[in-house]
């Protein structure tokens, strides 16, 4: 049975690997490099999420590789599901949209990815998490603790920083009423999109998820800018 430290470890790993390959799925659709993810560091929370809770309640159906498949697709499928929604409703945008997939719900789960759960979580329980957990169980338990810690800080200072920056998207997007024509609020739109434009920080965050309706307001911002320079 693992410890808190070596789960923590886990859902480290996991959330860096998951990083690198949605970042190298991303840039190669897209064409060009892009840092995914909202956080500033090099990984992706969720997918650690989906992969401590695999490892917790399939290794004892590994026996079956099929119910494997099918228990580690609807897992993290609901978790994608359920993150999506729960950041939507925080931060008033949607920043991933499946909706031109073909068997998506609501956009925000598609039947190309809950396919690619179900095949991770095979690869997970019958090999990453055999060879992780090996390396880990021979790893001194107070170098582990010191490890811990300090990726531990540094996840939650990230998360301070990454969640108060995205806050301020909130704010920008909810203070703006798109319906109706209003100088006053046009103007306030266009000083805090090109104050956004100026912060490579959220110039990331934009690049990382294009799907947000936040990339209309810089679209905006830098019409407004070109005619000035005009």
């Amino acid at each position: 049975m693992n410890s808190f430290l070596e789960f923590f470890i886990i859902f480290f790993v996991y959330s860096v690997i998951g990083w690198i390959l949605e970042s190298i799925y991303v840039s190669i659709k897209s064409g060009t490099i892009i840092n995914r993810g909202f956080l500033i560091g090099p990984y992706c929370p969720i997918y650690g999420c989906g992969a401590v809770a695999m490892i917790l309640y399939l290794e004892q159906y590994k026996d079956n590789i099929f119910t494997v498949f099918i228990l580690a697709t609807v897992i993290c499928s609901i978790l994608e599901y359920v993150t999506s929604y729960i950041m939507e409703k925080l931060f008033k945008t949607r920043w991933w949209d499946y909706s031109n997939n073909r068997f998506n719900l609501n956009g925000r789960i598609c039947g190309k990815n809950s396919l690619l759960f179900g095949l991770g979580g095979i690869s997970i329980i019958y090999i990453a998490h055999p060879l992780l957990n090996g390396l880990l169980i021979k790893v001194n338990k107070t170098f582990l603790m010191i490890i811990t810690i300090i990726c531990l800080v540094i996840f939650i200072t990230d998360l301070i920083i990454s969640f108060n920056v995205i806050n301020r998207f909130k704010k920008t997007v909810t203070s703006i009423d798109l319906k109706r024509d209003s100088t006053q609020d046009f103007s306030k739109m266009v000083k805090e999109t090109i104050s956004i434009n100026h912060r490579v920080l959220q110039k990331r965050l934009l690049k990382a998820f294009p799907d947000t309706n936040l990339n209309k307001l810089l679209e905006l911002g830098n019409e407004l800018k070109t005619r000035l320079k005009k």
